[in-house]
């Protein structure tokens, strides 16, 4: 192994989202983009809009949203509608219908912990969207998959998944 080959190695190793119950093991960046297609796939609201993900920016005019693209920062007729916007954001989990995929995509991607007794619930919800997504080839099948066995098990085992 060439010394590129083993820094990565390591790098990988040291970096990152583990959880027990080999739910996930990998980036912090992968863990969030994986968040993202599973909320959007259950039909959620982006996860940037919502508590505990919404960041607003300041840019000159004003603090705008993370969504904001724009470069006219001083139009009255593109800010106007953003400001009116904004001041609704974040989308509290509250609001929603509720469900047990809110445990997950909610939770801190660093620590902590899900509860043994909700691992099912989570479980049978990302089951349902592996089974709805069968022939999206973009779908995140096998993480999801891997995500899925590893909640089954801690429900089995009576053991909370740790995030650390």
């Amino acid at each position: 192994m060439s010394w590129r080959e083993e820094f990565w190695r390591e790098r990988s190793l040291t970096m990152g989202l583990d959880t027990s119950h080999g739910c996930w093991h990998g980036s912090y960046g992968r863990f969030y983009e994986w968040r993202k297609q599973i909320a959007a796939t259950a039909g959620l609201p982006p996860l940037e809009l919502m508590d505990g993900f919404f960041q607003p920016h300041r840019q000159e005019g004003g603090w705008h949203p993370t969504f904001y693209l724009g470069n006219s920062v001083n139009d009255k007729l593109v800010m106007d509608p953003m400001k009116s916007i904004e001041e609704r954001l974040p989308i509290s989990w509250e609001c929603l219908k509720p469900s047990p995929l809110h445990i997950l995509l909610s939770h801190s991607d660093c620590d902590g912990e899900i509860e043994w007794g909700d691992c099912d619930g989570i479980a049978d919800c990302l089951q349902s969207l592996v089974d709805k997504e069968k022939a999206n080839p973009y779908f995140p099948h096998a993480r999801t998959n891997t995500f899925i066995s590893g909640l089954r098990l801690a429900y089995a085992n009576k053991e909370n998944v740790d995030f650390h």
